[in-house]
């Protein structure tokens, strides 16, 4: 399976740098998979495409102020972290810049005042998905360090270049840290609230569930006033979500891990919904990750009924991948080469299993959905995580 099968063209000025107001005026994209028809719709629309006694599934995670300037106690050289996970209390894993000197031992004190997003600058963290975002514009305010004391200790230094940190208090994060925005995102993001969805609870993801910010309070209460169930799962959505796949062969690339969390009341609610026949739903593809991978590790253990888990997604979902739980999603539009474009071609063409119909004429989920958003293209839609959406069918 090529990886290079899964690129595509998009001009730049389609790629969406703030969100449409009010949330759920974007585009919808809808894909019949078992038919191949296109409609194109707005997303409220979406209600008329929903049954009575469907489940939708909706990443509940927050995104966390996930990044973090300040400078070494010992030089007073300036140092940025980007924190990915949280081990314990305190103890994070975590990318640094620069980090070759950053060895376990050193203390950077947290500098400045938290502002609503640092500036764009060129020359950032050397991680791809911070590319565009550095220290060297940070307001002068911060220089005289951080008024509470909050510093990050290096306990680890790995060979990949990731550090253990331990904070000096959890709350520094929410404090003085700043939201960490996609690469592609050049503009300033004025109000933070607006890369949360509605109804994130649980905090820790680094990267929004970008298709659930669809979702505005009223349009979740019409989806439930049609006999809609909703049901809440977590899945902390780490930065890897935005790296290409570099290898030239798909089924090589070691897909990352994320954290994922079902409790007993969206567990009891999926049950039910299978037993019954009804549709399940999943609004994004980190609640299609964390849903496939309980069924993949429910079907291992040998058992027939999901319970309360939690666990680390590593499940890679590619074209030929047997979907035990998902029959119909929302998504975005994902970039070129991606893990994400490559589950949404695998779901497509899971649908169209066994139907017989002349528009396929032998393509591949992957070619209906590269098709799918050539046309988007060309109507102008918005892509990536402030785009518009589609929903497979």
């Amino acid at each position: 399976m090529r990886t290079s099968d899964f690129d595509y063209d998009l001009p730049p000025e389609l790629i969406a740098q703030t969100p449409i107001e009010p949330r759920d005026s974007s585009r919808l994209l809808v894909m019949h998979r078992d038919i191949g028809a296109l409609e194109h719709r707005q997303f409220p629309d979406l209600l008329e495409y929903l049954r009575p006694g469907d489940v939708m599934v909706f990443n509940q995670s927050r995104v966390i102020p996930a990044r973090l300037y300040g400078h070494r106690a010992d030089t007073g050289s300036k140092v940025e972290f980007l924190l990915l996970r949280r081990y314990a209390d305190a103890t994070w894993q975590a990318m640094a810049k620069p980090g070759r000197r950053l060895r376990a031992g050193v203390v950077v004190e947290i500098d400045g005042q938290k502002s609503p997003q640092p500036p764009f600058t060129k020359g950032g963290p050397s991680n791809p998905a911070d590319e565009g975002r550095g220290i060297e514009d940070l307001p002068p305010s911060r220089k005289g360090g951080t008024e509470g004391g909050f510093s990050v200790e290096v306990i680890a230094a790995h060979e990949d270049g990731l550090k253990t940190v331990r904070l000096s208090s959890e709350e520094g994060i929410e404090r003085f840290g700043h939201t960490p925005l996609p690469p592609y995102i050049k503009e300033t993001l004025s109000d933070p609230e607006r890369y949360q969805t509605v109804y994130s609870r649980k905090p820790g993801s680094v990267a929004a569930p970008t298709a659930g910010l669809h979702f505005t309070d009223d349009l979740l209460r019409k989806v439930r006033d049609l006999g809609v169930e909703t049901a809440f799962v977590t899945l902390h959505v780490g930065l890897d979500t935005f790296r290409p796949v570099e290898e030239d062969d798909a089924t090589e690339h070691k897909i990352h891990t994320e954290y994922y969390q079902i409790d007993d009341r969206a567990a009891e609610a999926l049950n039910q919904a299978k037993s019954d026949g009804r549709r399940i739903i999943a609004v994004g593809t980190t609640s299609v990750r964390v849903l496939e991978q309980a069924a993949l590790d429910l079907e291992q253990r040998g058992q027939t009924s999901l319970t309360a888990t939690e666990g680390d997604a590593t499940l890679f979902i590619l074209p030929g991948h047997p979907f035990r739980l998902v029959d119909a999603m929302v998504t975005n539009f994902h970039l070129p080469r991606s893990s994400l474009l490559m589950l949404v071609s695998a779901f497509v063409e899971h649908g169209q299993r066994g139907v017989s119909h002349s528009s396929f004429r032998g393509r591949t989920g992957r070619a209906r959905v590269l098709a799918a958003y050539g046309e988007a293209i060309d109507l102008g839609y918005r892509f990536y995580s402030f785009g518009d959406a589609m929903f497979l069918a």
